[in-house]
């Protein structure tokens, strides 16, 4: 189909955690002037016929291995042939030979060359050509504010492939955070994001830490929404835990933290070269616990090379202890480049199998539990999105745990009401709108 009298089509997609999206709602501000940016693969229209993309940025995360984002770019060429393919995100060495492989019209960018205008290189004269920056409000979601609040990390994980792309810490400076959330706020958004490679190591670099940003966006930025807080690695937390646990008395502060464990083998712990023990994440899991119907997420991996059963059994009593509501287990993958790669020890996929099938059965066992403590419950929540059936909705309540409700009234984004919580699966609460 032609639009002559249109701005041509981009397409910006995201992959990954909440960083990302955070990235690629950059990018796509950086092109709004010039291009008619959305979100997500183009859908067929209903008449059969679907405008081409004259572009599509890829922001791709491969920390999980190369698979899901080499399946984007074919879907995206498969799409829209003659489009021009731009690849950011977490793209490392190997995937980049994986990409040559496939198509040799793929340009690989980042972030900071984008935002890079006056730059002579060839990369950023081909990207002026598809436009250029523009203050213009542009997101995913228009209730929901990303804000990036660091780049990077201070850690040296074996496993990890994201830090070889994004490199050391850096924090952005407070009073830029603040300002973007005066304006997202202002915008109308309802909830905001913080987020980045760590947070949990915020202002290390700067002179300050995470409870400080937080309780500075309490202090300077009135409004009715809630703050979510991004991943923290437990090592860094363990600095200010008090200070950031006073951060949740404050009602726009969402009762949930994301700690990223791996595993609770001590063993294993420091062949992943984590730098914090079991016993450190136990710490933080019971302080945080302390509060009323609080959400705990982790993450593990199974299946690291080295690890035996016992190593296993250690995580597995670690899971029950600890009791997350939210976990995100995974069975390890070999990322090249990383120490990881070439330790010895591997574990046979079938016993990755076993064990992280054991471990998502245990797990859904305890999310299961304490969802069920919010059952006869009553509470204002927000709603968030359509379900998948129809006149269904996924709302948030303080805790970010998920509300699924019915009703025969259509809801919009963003509404508020009260919910009584009839009842609890693992994975969300069943709301009954009041």
């Amino acid at each position: 189909m032609d639009y002559p009298n249109e701005k041509p089509l981009l397409v910006v997609i995201s992959q990954g955690c909440a960083a990302n999206f955070g990235d690629g709602e950059k990018i796509a501000r950086i092109f709004a002037n010039n291009y008619r940016v959305v979100f997500g693969m183009p859908k067929e229209a209903t008449n059969g016929e679907t405008e081409k993309p004259a572009a599509f940025v890829l922001n791709v995360c491969t920390v999980k291995g190369n698979a899901s984002a080499l399946k984007l770019l074919r879907e995206a060429m498969s799409t829209a042939p003659e489009a021009k393919l731009f690849v950011t995100g977490c793209a490392p060495k190997d995937f980049r030979e994986d990409v040559a492989r496939i198509s040799n019209k793929v340009t690989f960018t980042s972030l900071k060359e984008l935002q890079a205008r006056d730059s002579h290189t060839p990369i950023a004269a081909t990207l002026i050509d598809l436009g250029v920056r523009s203050d213009i409000p542009l997101r995913e979601s228009p209730l929901v504010g990303i804000v990036n609040i660091e780049e990077g990390c201070l850690d040296a994980c074996a496993y990890c492939s994201t830090r070889l792309v994004k490199g050391r810490l850096y924090s952005y400076p407070v009073a830029d955070i603040v300002q973007q959330v005066k304006n997202l706020v202002a915008d109308g958004c309802v909830e905001i994001q913080l987020t980045g490679q760590d947070c949990g190591c915020y202002g290390f670099d700067t002179g300050t830490n995470l409870a400080e940003l937080v309780q500075r966006i309490l202090d300077e930025v009135p409004g009715d929404y809630k703050i979510r807080l991004g991943m923290g690695n437990p090592r860094h937390m363990l600095r200010y835990t008090d200070s950031l646990l006073k951060c949740f008395d404050d009602e726009r502060v969402y009762k949930f933290i994301h700690l990223p464990v791996q595993s609770g083998s001590e063993d294993i712990l420091k062949a992943m070269n984590r730098k914090h023990s079991a016993q450190d994440y136990v710490d933080l899991a019971e302080a945080f616990n302390r509060i009323p119907r609080f959400t705990l997420s982790t993450d593990l991996i199974v299946g690291f090379p080295g690890e035996s059963e016992r190593d296993f059994l250690d995580t597995l009593a670690l899971l029950e202890k600890t009791r997350p509501t939210v976990c995100n287990i995974t069975r390890f993958v070999p990322r090249p480049n990383t120490p990881a790669y070439n330790m010895t020890g591997a574990v046979p996929d079938s016993i990755k199998h076993e064990r992280s099938a054991a471990l998502a059965e245990a797990f859904q066992q305890i999310a299961a539990e304490n969802n069920s403590r919010w059952v006869g419950t009553t509470e204002t929540v927000v709603i968030e999105k359509n379900g998948y059936r129809k006149g269904t909705y996924i709302a948030r309540n303080a805790a970010y745990r998920p509300v699924a409700i019915t009703s025969e009234v259509p809801l919009q984004p963003g509404e508020r009401f009260t919910v009584t919580i009839t009842a609890a699966e693992p994975f969300a609460l069943i709301g009954e709108r009041i």
